[in-house]
């Protein structure tokens, strides 16, 4: 998982894939953290990103950077604790103009039962689960 967190990080934007009904939504993100052994990203409640995972939790990522590729396939869970938002909001520090981890806007959420394939051109893809 440290690797994929690292890659993300590398990349500075990944991209996030829901569902909308029937229709699949694609936005840039920015945001990566571990908490307590879990890879986690950040978004805002009221944001449609947000309705949408709560209403098909399946989501994908795609990072992008020196010609190697990263998709991340997985469940995101919310975790409303006060110590996982203050976690990511002090590991991006620019997000607490805008959210707070007492505020009831601020989401937190982990990936479960994930697989991560790192591609290239040139290498053989690589797994990994967590």
């Amino acid at each position: 998982m440290k690797e994929v967190y690292d890659f993300l990080k590398a990349a500075e934007t990944y991209y996030l894939a829901t569902v909308d009904g029937d229709q699949p939504r694609v936005r840039p993100f920015g945001t990566a953290d571990i908490f307590e052994d879990k890879l986690y990203i950040q978004t805002g409640k009221s944001k449609d990103v947000s309705k949408q995972i709560q209403a098909n939790p399946k989501v994908e990522v795609c990072a992008f950077k020196d010609g190697k590729w990263l998709r991340v396939a997985g469940k995101l869970v919310r975790d409303d604790r006060v110590e996982a938002k203050a976690h990511m909001l002090d590991a991006h520090p620019s997000l607490k103009t805008m959210y707070s981890a007492e505020d009831d806007n601020t989401e937190v959420l982990y990936f479960e039962d994930a697989t991560a394939t790192f591609s290239s051109f040139t290498d053989a893809p690589k797994t990994v689960t967590f």
